[in-house]
């Protein structure tokens, strides 16, 4: 009866907790705007079948993937073991799931090996962190808390590991001792279990507990850890790769605004429903946290902070300021500046600092081409030329600011109704000479 007070005070206290990290981010998500329908929900639902639980992207890089896709597939099948846990803490059993009878077997001989797969791929990670300096985990938007907060639950993730082998292996050499019926299967837990061979009964169930609530306060630490870490994709990854823009990667949404005055100057007589009279005037483009669109802060919340965008980028190879990750880092950082600011004095709260200039320079969006290779990387299907684009159109629709370049192609364009600097009239004087027979 203990054990079980303590357990449900732990539970209680882990649930909210939770709930409050998690209604603070829903408050959030509330002053982006909802201009991301979603549709097509089979046809998300295989793009999450492939990309999420597949793990596709992540095999391009085919050994390190390899090992991502162990950690991943093994906390999906460990998460079995993890509810039978919480079920035997409330009421006071042990292995409750066992009357599944050889589904239970298979789950829990799954969750034994994955064990000790996941904690040799995280060993394989902690090095690659630690000491061979991988040039995608570097980059100025890296500070030295960003490593610390990887290798902080990459560590976690280990403990949980080590806890949940050595918790089997107790079980397993304590119910022999006792001569005991074993419920489940449990390979590695059985290979182990010598180790704890010259312990008593009293010592193998302290032992047993020890890991046993090692394990379980593990994970509850850890799940309200994750919301603030860069592993919070843990949670919103599959759901992200749910919510993928189905669009070809290369297509630029319109903005509904100047689609529609476009329309009307090519046809007066079109009709479209106005908006409200009482309407705030819409802001064209990106400036802050407020005008980007709750799937863009979504993403933030899903960004792994792998590199893989960086990696690919043609602008940041070449030496550019463009890093897409930092885009999205940013956008975090600033929503997580300003949201609390948003929810206490209401959205039209200004700290006069704003998302573009502040965290994002227009070097740095205006070295963009465009060309979707960081989109087509991210291995939780995140689009940073749509956010990057929308910023861009703040610039130069809002403030009249764009590279001289462009400056001169949008004057040849309101000039000559195309972007060189020839009148309409010249250009087919190319082809006066041209010796061209027409069939």
């Amino acid at each position: 009866m203990v054990k079980q007070i303590a357990f449900a005070l732990a539970l209680l206290i882990t649930l909210g907790v939770f709930t409050f990290t998690v209604l603070r981010l829903i408050s959030f998500f509330k002053f982006t705007k909802s201009n991301f329908p979603v549709r097509d929900f089979g046809k998300r639902f295989m793009v999450m079948l492939n990309v999420a639980i597949g793990q596709t992207k992540i095999f391009r890089h085919p050994v390190m993937g390899f090992f991502h896709a162990l950690v991943f597939w093994g906390f999906c099948v460990i998460i079995f073991g993890s509810i039978e846990m919480v079920i035997d803490g409330l009421f006071g059993i042990e292995r409750s799931l066992k009357v599944l009878g050889v589904l239970h077997d298979l789950i829990m001989a799954s969750g034994d090996v994955f064990a000790l797969l996941v904690a040799i791929s995280i060993v394989i990670f902690l090095i690659r962190r630690l000491f061979l300096h991988i040039s995608r985990f570097e980059g100025i938007e890296m500070k030295k808390i960003s490593h610390q907060d990887a290798n902080l639950a990459l560590s976690m993730i280990l403990l949980l590991m080590i806890s949940l082998l050595g918790m089997n292996a107790a079980y397993v050499q304590l119910q022999t001792a006792g001569n005991e019926t074993i419920y489940g299967v449990y390979p590695i837990g059985a290979l182990i279990a010598p180790m704890f061979g010259g312990l008593s009964l009293h010592g193998l169930h302290l032992a047993h507990e020890f890991f046993w609530w090692s394990h379980i306060l593990l994970i509850f630490i850890f799940a309200n850890i994750l919301p603030y870490s860069k592993h919070f994709h843990v949670f919103m990854s599959v759901p992200n790769t749910f919510l993928s823009r189905l669009e070809p990667l290369g297509k630029l949404t319109n903005m509904d605004d100047i689609t529609r005055e476009v329309k009307l100057m090519l046809d007066p007589n079109a009709t479209f429903e106005a908006p409200a009279a009482d309407a705030p005037i819409s802001r064209f483009g990106v400036k802050d946290v407020e005008d980007v669109s709750w799937k863009n802060y979504f993403d933030s919340l899903a960004c792994t902070e792998c590199g893989r965008c960086t990696a690919v980028c043609p602008a940041n190879t070449t030496g550019k300021m463009l890093s897409p990750r930092k885009i999205f880092m940013d956008l975090r950082a600033r929503m997580k500046e300003k949201g609390p600011l948003m929810v206490k004095n209401g959205k039209d709260f200004s700290d006069n600092k704003s998302y573009l200039r502040d965290y994002v320079s227009e070097e740095e969006l205006w070295a963009c081409t465009t060309c979707n290779a960081c989109a087509q990387e991210c291995p939780v299907n995140i689009n940073h030329p749509t956010l990057i684009v929308d910023m861009r159109r703040f610039l130069v629709m809002e403030e009249s600011s764009a590279p001289g370049g462009l400056k001169t192609m949008f004057a040849n364009i309101e000039n000559n109704g195309a972007p060189w600097q020839y009148s309409p009239e010249d250009r087919m004087i190319w082809a006066e000479n041209l010796d061209m027979k027409v069939s």
